[in-house]
């Protein structure tokens, strides 16, 4: 059993060595989430491999050629192997000229790689404003452990007071115990605090990329954010001109309307550049059975195809790319109306997170006073040390109601510079 406790104690202490705490300013933290959050690496490469696919479609239109042997011995007719007559070394080329149902799909693949571009930069915008918010939230969360740790000194302070009074007989011992349940209470407050900030600490330190294990702390600096637009109507034409999902579901409808095209170019004639070489040997008899032998031969021309019978995939194609058009077609629409809807929702939360913040500043502001007012009468012997104590418990009180109120305050404003676009500006 003790071997076992041995061997859990190592392990435990090999993880805490291993696991690293980061100190970073909120700007420092963002550089690093748009360098190394997995989530937007792996939304940069969907979009290279979308690049990536539209070299690929318009590789056709590269000469294609292709070298080799055709190496064999001939009893009787020199017969083709392969397509091609025996040679010692042979050599063919073949390259799109016209093929309008290829030059359209080249075009759809280069369109959907603007889509992966676009889905990248939204994807980027998303981990932007989570690190945000995660960073206000371990910062207000280590402003409020602060404060309770100074709650739970007053108490203690209120608490011993109490007792001399209960042992003086000027009290009853019922106002002692209650003094201890307020002191329990606000150190388990300490104790929740101080574990959500772990918490917050180690899923910001994730969205940064690093180990699950790591922790990120948070530097206490004053964020000046820029003002909301002056209307609501200002904040939905930013929204709608700058959002990226209304964007790349246009792109996803230009793609699909060359896709379209493409399908219905099936119809079309094409012409391909087609060449050949062969370097014959005269042991395949090619001059028994043909009236001259020549060692080179060449030839150079063009391929061209005329469907004369599409037959009916060419339509249902069309009309499966035309239902998907119109469902994307819908779905702007639906995101058109969502975007508009959340804007009105994020402008009227800006304006009440505001207006909640200055009555907590105004709430706070009281407190403070009240203290000071305590203080000097206590100077003066007309307070006692516990009213002090128990006013500076409330005014701490407020000071963490205030913390929470500027966090919801930055929080509601970082939302609505993310749905207009301008939070990236905001944080650079």
């Amino acid at each position: 059993m003790v071997k076992l406790f041995a061997i859990a104690s190592a392990a435990v202490l090999l993880t805490a060595a291993r696991a690293e705490v980061h100190t970073l300013t909120l700007r420092q933290a963002v550089k690093l989430a748009m360098k190394q959050n997995p989530d937007l690496i792996l939304a940069r490469l969907d979009e290279r491999q979308a690049q990536e696919k539209a070299k690929e479609a318009k590789d056709p239109f590269w000469p294609q050629i292709v070298a080799g042997s055709g190496l064999a011995y001939s009893n009787g007719f020199p017969m083709s192997i392969e397509g091609s007559a025996p040679s010692i070394v042979q050599a063919s080329a073949r390259q799109f000229i016209f093929n309008r149902a290829q030059s359209l799909a080249v075009a759809q693949t280069r369109e959907s790689a603007r889509g992966a571009a676009i889905s990248a930069s939204s994807k980027r915008d998303e981990i932007v404003f989570r690190t945000a918010d995660l960073y206000l939230t371990a910062e207000r969360t280590t402003r409020a452990a602060q404060v309770a740790r100074n709650q739970v000194s007053s108490l203690e302070k209120v608490l011993d007071a109490l007792r001399a009074r209960v042992a003086e007989g000027r009290e009853l011992p019922l106002e002692a115990r209650r003094a201890e349940l307020n002191l329990a209470r606000a150190r388990q407050r300490v104790e929740m605090l101080e574990g959500d900030l772990e918490s917050a600490g180690r899923s910001l330190a994730t969205v940064l990329g690093f180990s699950a294990e790591d922790r990120v702390s948070v530097v206490e600096e004053p964020l000046d954010l820029p003002s909301p637009p002056e209307s609501e109507r200002e904040a939905i034409e930013e929204a709608l001109r700058s959002s990226k999902e209304m964007r790349r579901l246009e792109s996803e409808m230009q793609a699909k309307g060359l896709e379209i095209r493409s399908h219905r170019s099936e119809r079309l004639p094409r012409v391909d550049l087609v060449a050949q070489y062969g370097l014959f040997a005269r042991f395949n008899n090619y001059e028994d059975f043909f009236r001259t032998f020549q060692r080179h031969n060449g030839q150079l021309g063009v391929s061209i195809q005329i469907p004369l019978l599409a037959g009916p995939g060419v339509g249902a194609r069309v009309a499966q790319s035309e239902i998907d058009l119109t469902r994307l077609r819908t779905q702007l629409q639906l995101v058109r109306n969502r975007v508009e809807l959340d804007v009105r929702n994020g402008y009227r939360a800006v304006r009440q997170a505001e207006t909640a913040r200055q009555v907590a500043k105004l709430d706070l502001d009281v407190a403070r006073e009240q203290l000071s007012v305590l203080l000097a009468r206590m100077e003066e012997g007309r307070a006692s040390l516990q009213q002090v104590e128990e006013a500076r418990f409330a005014e701490n009180e407020k000071w963490i109601a205030f913390y929470q109120a500027q966090t919801a305050s930055e929080r509601a404003v970082l939302d609505l510079l993310w749905q207009t676009g301008g939070l990236m500006a905001a944080l650079q």
